[in-house]
C-alpha cells in the first residue's frame, strides 16, 4: 500500500463515538484529516480541521466535501430512530454524502455499514459477505440502502467504495453477544487504512470484526486484503459474561446476531424469522 499525505481526506461523523476512539490513531497516519459533523468534536488532534455539516443538506456536505481525494463515511443516526430519523440522517443523508463526493471527484469512500444489515441471520450460523441482506430494523434497512449506493457509485463512476459491516466498537466486549463482533479501535483503523490505500478495491464489504474466536462471520476477504486484527474477543470473555448477568435473557434478539434490534417491535413468531 502507497500512502500521499497530501490527500484531502474528509471523515463524517467526527464527533460520534467511533470517531472519537479511531481519530487520535489515524492523525498520525494522515495529517491535515478534515473533520465533519453537526458539533464540533472536543478533542481536536494537532493538524485537524473542522467543517460543520448536516448531512440533509447538500449545500453544506459538499462544502465539506470540496477538493476531497477520499471520505469516511461514518455521520448519521447510529441506532435504531424513528422513521423520519433514519429516512433524513441515513438514507437521505447518505445519498447526499454519495452524490457529492461524485461531484467533487472524491477517488475512495469507506462507508460504515453495520451488523444489523444481517440481523436476523440465526447465531448458529456463519456467514460471508454474499448472503442476502436481512435487516433487524429500520436502522439495518438504512445500512442495507448504503450498501447498494456504494456498489452503484463503484460500477457506474469508478468510485472505490469499501462497506465496512462494522459490529461494536471498544476497548473490549461489553456482554457475550460482542464477544462474536467486537472489534477494536486498533483494528478498525486497519480496515480504513486499506479502504484508503489498496489498490485492488473497486467495490468490497467487509466486516468490522476483531479475531474473535466466536465470531459468526466469515471475514476472508479482508484478510486477502492484508487485514491482521490484534484483538481478540475471548480475552475478555469474564468480562463480557458477568456483564451479561446484568443483562438477562432475551428470547429472541438470543437467537439472532443483531440482538436487541431483532427483539424490539417483534411481533412475529420466531420460528418464521430470519433465513
Amino acid at each position: 500500500m502507497t500512502e500521499d499525505k497530501s490527500r484531502r481526506i474528509v471523515f463524517t461523523g467526527a464527533a460520534g463515538g467511533i470517531g472519537t476512539m479511531t481519530r487520535p490513531l489515524l492523525a498520525p497516519l494522515y495529517p491535515g484529516l478534515v473533520l465533519s459533523d453537526r458539533v464540533e468534536p472536543a478533542d481536536m488532534q494537532p493538524g485537524e480541521t473542522f467543517v460543520r455539516a448536516d448531512l440533509t443538506r447538500p449545500d453544506e456536505v459538499a462544502a465539506a466535501l470540496e477538493g476531497a481525494h477520499s471520505v469516511i463515511h461514518l455521520g448519521g443516526h447510529s441506532v435504531e430512530g424513528s422513521w423520519d430519523q433514519i429516512l433524513n440522517a441515513n438514507i437521505i443523508g447518505c445519498y447526499n454524502v454519495f452524490e457529492e463526493a461524485r461531484k467533487a471527484g472524491v477517488k475512495r469512500l469507506i462507508f460504515a455499514s453495520s451488523n444489523h444489515a444481517v440481523g436476523f441471520y440465526p447465531r448458529k450460523r456463519r456467514i460471508g459477505t454474499d448472503v442476502t441482506v436481512r435487516p433487524d430494523s429500520r436502522y439495518g434497512v438504512s445500512k442495507a440502502f448504503g450498501e447498494s449506493l456504494g456498489a452503484l457509485y463503484s460500477d457506474k463512476h469508478g468510485m472505490a467504495v469499501t462497506c465496512l459491516r462494522i459490529g461494536n466498537v471498544g476497548p473490549r466486549p461489553l456482554d457475550v453477544r460482542r464477544l462474536s463482533i467486537w472489534i477494536s479501535p486498533e483494528d478498525i483503523v486497519q480496515l480504513f487504512r486499506i479502504g484508503l490505500e489498496h489498490p485492488d478495491i473497486r467495490f468490497e464489504i467487509l466486516y468490522g470484526v476483531s479475531d474473535n474466536a466466536a465470531s459468526w462471520w466469515d471475514n476472508s476477504r479482508a484478510h486477502k486484503l492484508g487485514y491482521r486484527p490484534s484483538g481478540k474477543g475471548e480475552d475478555h470473555r469474564a468480562h463480557a459474561e458477568a456483564e451479561q448477568v446484568k443483562i438477562g435473557p432475551d428470547p429472541v434478539g438470543d437467537l439472532f446476531q443483531g440482538g436487541t434490534f431483532t427483539s424490539a417491535e417483534f411481533t412475529n413468531d420466531v420460528r418464521r424469522a430470519g433465513p
